[in-house]
């Protein structure tokens, strides 16, 4: 079992910068991979970034060159760095975990409950 806490959400003005954080619990964190979703404005939710054990790291089109995925296995951590931030990425935003490196939510086994982000223009 995996529990997942995320922080770090608010409010923020276009081309600022947040820095969103998900504490896991449990023994699985190091082996899992895991991921950040985001709900669209048609409720469809959206793979953002994910990344493997080993770091290796996947990135959805919208967001490439502008978020970066990281994880510390020591701290059981999972982080997204989120610059030149626009509009459109508000969204409640998710922290996940895995069984595979993937942006499909069919894929995520655990989920966390969300922090909200806010970008004005």
């Amino acid at each position: 079992q995996v529990q997942l806490v995320e922080s770090g959400g608010g409010s923020v003005q276009a081309g600022g910068s947040l820095r969103l954080s998900c504490v896991a619990s449990g023994d699985m964190y190091r082996r899992a991979c895991m991921a950040w979703f985001r709900d669209g404005p048609g409720d469809e939710r959206e793979g953002v970034a994910g990344i493997g054990p080993d770091g290796e790291t996947d990135y959805g089109e919208a967001v490439k060159g502008r978020f970066t995925i990281s994880r510390d296995n020591a701290k059981n951590t999972l982080y997204l760095q989120m610059d030149r931030l626009k509009p459109e990425d508000t969204a409640m935003y998710y922290c996940a975990a895995g069984r595979a490196l993937s942006l499909n939510p069919d894929w995520i086994t655990y989920w966390g409950q969300g922090t909200q982000v806010t970008v004005s223009s």
